[in-house]
């Protein structure tokens, strides 16, 4: 007991592709890509939502930050996984694995939540726009922003250590690059269903809720724009809405197959590959997503841009 005990301390081997090394190489460069473009495209979002006074509204405010969050969310988990991926050392130190365990978590609820928030502001925008600001005034959005985080954060200290304390029986390899919760809860040699029904019940207020209100808050949305008569109008209200439904689709889609189905079903290779789907294409399509359909950020691009070109000239 002593033994195991001792080993459950000794770090982990985060197995990953290992059988597959010319997959493992292409996974390192595609991985390597999508990181940098993840980085790029958030900093610019943040940036723009900072420089430019146009862009000073709710709507941006909870866009930078989720941009900040999924930079936060990427480089908690990519730096180790692109090393993994590299070369034959596959190991990760216990406190390393804790701490990506931990963010991951906190990171992923903080996501789930703060895309309610966004759901609920572009619900005021097109269902109340004459109160819209007064209703979304800044103190309620800081108010809305600070629940987001503290109900992810709150969520991983109560399931992160519950799940690096299993019981494992001295083996450290984990059939992923991460350190997830349901590959970890795999490993255990003890029974878990106590911890998963735990986990499911916090899934349930983190996941499901937070659907729930953006799924009520599309419904009032898709209700007022129904009676909207011009074309045009309807169009507008469409294209606010667009970017924010195909980002929670992206999201929702790959995280419940992830956490909301028994650990003695989780297809390895399966959860492999969503991991690396909403790990970083994901975080990387975000901005991308956000700018293509959208006027305000193009042309606050091309006031940066213009500012830039003109400083150089001078």
């Amino acid at each position: 007991m002593g033994n195991g005990n001792t080993s459950s301390f000794e770090g982990f081997i985060l197995v990953g592709f290992s059988d597959r090394p010319r997959l493992e190489l292409t996974l390192f460069l595609v991985v390597l890509t999508f990181y940098l473009l993840t980085l790029l495209g958030n900093v610019t979002i943040i940036l723009l939502s900072a420089l430019d006074s146009r862009l000073h509204t709710p709507m941006y405010f909870f866009l930078a930050n989720l941009s900040f969050l999924d930079m936060c969310f990427t480089t908690g988990s990519v730096p180790q996984m692109l090393y993994n991926l590299w070369g034959p050392d596959k190991t990760i130190s216990y406190v390393g694995c804790a701490i990506q365990l931990y963010f991951v978590l906190a990171l992923g609820g903080v996501e789930c939540v703060l895309l309610a928030v966004m759901a609920y502001d572009r619900y005021a925008a097109v269902c109340k726009p004459l109160h819209y600001a007064v209703i979304m005034h800044p103190r309620l959005c800081g108010q809305l922003a600070s629940v987001a985080w503290l109900s992810g954060f709150g969520n991983s200290l109560i399931m992160a250590p519950q799940t690096l304390m299993l019981p494992r029986c001295g083996h450290r390899r984990v059939e992923h690059f991460l350190c997830e919760m349901p590959a970890l809860i795999g490993m255990a040699c003890v029974d878990t269903m106590a911890l998963e029904a735990l986990a499911f019940a916090l899934a349930i207020f983190i996941i499901l809720v937070p659907l729930i209100l953006i799924l009520i808050s599309y419904s009032y949305i898709a209700r007022a724009v129904l009676r909207i008569k011009s074309a045009a109008g309807r169009k507008k209200a469409f294209n606010t809405c667009s970017s924010h439904l195909i980002v929670v689709s992206l999201f929702y889609g790959t995280i419940i197959y992830m956490y909301l189905q028994p650990a003695n079903t989780y297809s390895q290779d399966q959860g492999k590959f969503l991991t690396l789907f909403y790990t970083i294409v994901t975080p990387s399509v975000n901005p991308l997503i956000y700018t293509l359909r959208n006027k305000d950020v193009k042309e606050a691009v091309k006031k940066v841009l213009g500012k830039g070109s003109a400083k150089a000239e001078s």
